[in-house]
């Protein structure tokens, strides 16, 4: 897994509406939370996701932007969003190529590890977090980096 100062991979992938999406436009406004998750609708990936969904505004404060990536299909991230309110990006990952490039490959090749990335505007990881099956310290990452730039 990449580690705090290191530059962030650059990328283009598909979001869940089918439109390409660079990893400058998503630093567009401001710093990013960008996190990788194994698949659409499991238990741990819904609350993952429900979690930065519930702390959107409070993110919002603070001008991060978030983005998550699966190996899933636009369809199946747009359905994802949709069932769960999810009011952030969705990127396709199918080939793994993000996975890979920031080095949150499962053992042996299989699936995506669990791991959230702080992306400064200038495209460099200010911190992260690798926990795949501890979900609260995801949510907890989340948090500290809101309380962090809140105060």
């Amino acid at each position: 897994m990449l580690a705090a100062g290191h530059r962030a991979p650059d990328f283009t992938a598909q979001n869940q509406n089918g439109e390409p999406v660079r990893l400058p436009d998503l630093l567009e406004n401001g710093p990013l939370i960008l996190y990788f998750y194994p698949a659409d609708f499991t238990p741990g990936c819904t609350r993952e996701a429900c979690a930065l969904r519930d702390l959107r505004s409070q993110l919002a404060v603070t001008g991060i932007c978030v983005a998550g990536v699966s190996p899933q299909s636009g369809q199946s991230h747009a359905a994802f969003a949709a069932k769960y309110a999810l009011p952030f990006t969705l990127l396709c990952d199918p080939d793994k190529v993000l996975a890979r490039a920031y080095d949150v490959v499962g053992p042996l090749g299989f699936g995506i590890r669990r791991a959230s990335f702080l992306i400064s505007r200038a495209g460099l990881i200010e911190d992260a977090v690798l926990a795949d099956l501890r979900i609260g310290r995801h949510e907890a990452f989340f948090r500290k980096i809101i309380a962090d730039r809140a105060g």
